[in-house]
């Protein structure tokens, strides 16, 4: 069986965009990674939130290994991931009013700590009073969202903005309105979305610069490591004690 021409196509789409990002976007990366290594210096907490399949770069850096033992998932029911039926009911709550306050109240995230919240759009509702109501509260923000979209799209927040206008950092991930890279003859809908691989690359590459930056201050950086190498569990338990109070996955 030959290669899939649209197969390469797609992969050489996502290489360039993660080339793009890793150039222009290089900057605000290094700036976020301070952000979280201030954080974790300072004995706060950091948090982690994506709407829909915003979603799954914020739990990708959660209980990870090789990942910080300090980022946390929050989380607003029925809009982490696609875990509710139907599933479009997901996309009608990121855009109802409240929800995002009513989350941040009953959480344990206070001033000083880090969000880092994930929409592509950044248009809608959810996100937006996110990150508003974040910074009311003393957090760091660090916006990861498509610029495009604030540029030629209609906010759905009722102030108008987007997720970018309540940042304290703003990570562009390239990625056009639509997140389709792909396009042929004979299929009517554009496909093949890349917003993913290149969201959780950002995300990496964000806590990559935060533990250089804790390396350069003197600091351990809290990395977990894999339960499936041995030691892993002896590491883990070691890390998860000594910052209990600031991991909240683990209860």
């Amino acid at each position: 069986m030959s290669d899939s021409k649209l197969a390469g196509q797609f992969f050489d789409a996502a290489i360039g965009l993660l080339q793009r990002v890793r150039d222009e976007e290089a900057g605000s990366i290094a700036a976020a990674g301070a952000a979280i290594a201030d954080t974790v210096e300072a004995g706060g907490r950091l948090f982690a939130y994506g709407a829909g399949h915003s979603s799954l770069a914020a739990q990708d850096v959660v209980y990870r290994a090789g990942g910080l033992a300090l980022m946390n998932l929050l989380t607003v029911p029925g809009t982490t991931g696609v875990d509710v039926m139907p599933a479009t009911l997901g996309s009608a709550l990121e855009r109802v009013d409240g929800l995002a306050s009513a989350v941040l109240d009953s959480s344990p995230a206070t001033a000083g700590d880090v969000l880092v919240i994930i929409s592509l759009s950044g248009r809608n509702a959810l996100p937006v009073e996110m990150a508003q109501n974040a910074r009311a509260l003393g957090l760091k923000v660090i916006g990861v969202t498509s610029v495009a979209y604030a540029e030629s799209t209609r906010s759905r927040h009722t102030s108008g903005g987007f997720l970018r206008d309540h940042c304290d950092i703003v990570l562009d991930s390239k990625i056009a309105i639509g997140d389709a890279e792909l396009s042929a003859p004979g299929i009517e809908a554009p496909f093949a979305p890349a917003s993913t691989v290149v969201t959780s690359a950002i995300m990496q590459s964000m806590m990559a610069a935060a533990a250089e930056q804790l390396v350069t201050r003197g600091i351990e950086p809290p990395l977990l490591r894999s339960g499936n190498v041995d030691g892993g569990h002896d590491w883990n338990g070691r890390v998860m004690t000594e910052y209990r109070e600031r991991i909240f996955y683990r209860h």
